[in-house]
């Protein structure tokens, strides 16, 4: 059966409108390749159910902010927002505090550390580095990823030297985005020398690319994909912009063809590497068929996955597994953190 025609079979897309065009790329695609498993992450730093699978009922990979909710940058498309639903941990005492009630109490795999920047998109972490050094060796089995932001190589061994297991950055390929929707004056190659300074370490390296970000127009997703592409990282994050963040009526929703087109481009240029949707992007329908180009398109991993995305992997042959993990974390290393699921 073809691919759309699959689709019409599945309850939860039956109001879905799809692109046949792209959805036959898609199957073209995936006809020159070995199938590939998917993972569907659903991280316990928010509550999360589906039609098809069950969130996590214990905090076993929460996010914390070292900001609490102050921001330096306060971008257009987060408007600080996206820190809301974070754990504060206002100082390197309270997160080593935090962190060993949830080991005794809950069961802990790890954290997500973050925070927002300052005004030039940096995030000190320096005075947490020794309490994850300390975490890391009394609780080895804990999994530790960090939003880096902007930083230079010395930060980068640093943190490698502490123990983070994994780091995650935005990499924007233009300038006019920078310069307008972030509001900071640095250029493009500041976010690539990044990369290459986290790709210098041992640290698994998980850049993302916010589909839409100049206020939903595409704009520098091609030159970003150029700039992954040239390092060797553990995965790529796509997200796709969210504009209920924002001001109203300064962004608009991007077109869930041009992301799935982009999603195609990112699956072409990284054949080997994993290639994830992360957790920010459109909810409803505009989710549903996301979520499904994802799928068909043959991203790695979906976090927090829309209604019918079970039927997609299921009806095209993908098989799939649900971690309770942050979608950066390297499944192949995270076991512990995940539980299979028949597809």
């Amino acid at each position: 059966m073809a691919w759309i025609d699959a689709l019409c079979s599945i309850e939860d897309l039956e109001d879905a409108d799809f692109d046949s065009r792209l959805v036959n790329d898609f199957e073209r695609a995936a006809n020159g390749r070995a199938p590939r498993p998917i993972r569907f992450s659903t991280p316990t730093f928010k509550e999360y159910e589906s039609s098809e699978l069950e969130g996590c009922g214990q905090n076993s990979f929460p996010a914390f902010s070292i900001t609490g909710g102050a921001c330096g940058l306060n971008c257009d498309h987060c408007q600080k927002k996206i820190l809301e639903p974070m754990i504060p941990a206002l100082n390197p005492a309270s997160l080593d505090r935090q962190v060993r009630q949830m080991v005794q109490r809950e069961s802990l795999n790890g954290f997500l550390l973050s925070g927002g920047s300052n005004k030039k998109n940096e995030i000190n972490y320096s005075r947490y580095l020794p309490v994850i050094e300390k975490l890391k060796r009394d609780f080895p089995h804990l999994r530790v990823a960090i939003h880096s932001a902007l930083m230079d190589e010395p930060r980068a061994r640093a943190m490698e030297s502490a123990g983070v297991d994994t780091v995650m950055m935005d990499v924007i390929g233009a300038e006019e985005t920078i310069r307008e929707v972030y509001k900071l004056d640095r250029p493009v190659e500041d976010f690539e020398s990044t990369l290459a300074a986290l790709c210098s370490t041992n640290m698994e390296v998980t850049p993302h690319i916010v589909i839409g970000l100049h206020y939903g127009k595409i704009l520098g997703e091609a030159n970003a994909l150029d700039i992954v592409s040239r390092y060797p990282v553990t995965a790529l994050v796509l997200v796709v912009i969210m504009p209920f963040y924002a001001k109203p009526g300064t962004f608009v929703t991007p077109g869930t063809t041009d992301v799935g087109r982009i999603f195609l481009e990112a699956r072409e240029r990284l054949p080997e590497q994993q290639v994830l949707l992360g957790c920010a992007r459109p909810p409803g329908m505009h989710k549903r068929v996301t979520d499904a180009y994802a799928i068909m398109a043959g991203l790695d991993g979906i976090a927090f996955p829309a209604d019918g995305a079970v039927s997609v992997a299921h009806n095209i042959g993908r098989p799939f597994e649900q971690a309770h993990s942050c979608c950066s974390i390297k499944i192949g290393e995270a076991q512990a953190m995940a539980r299979a699921c028949v597809a």
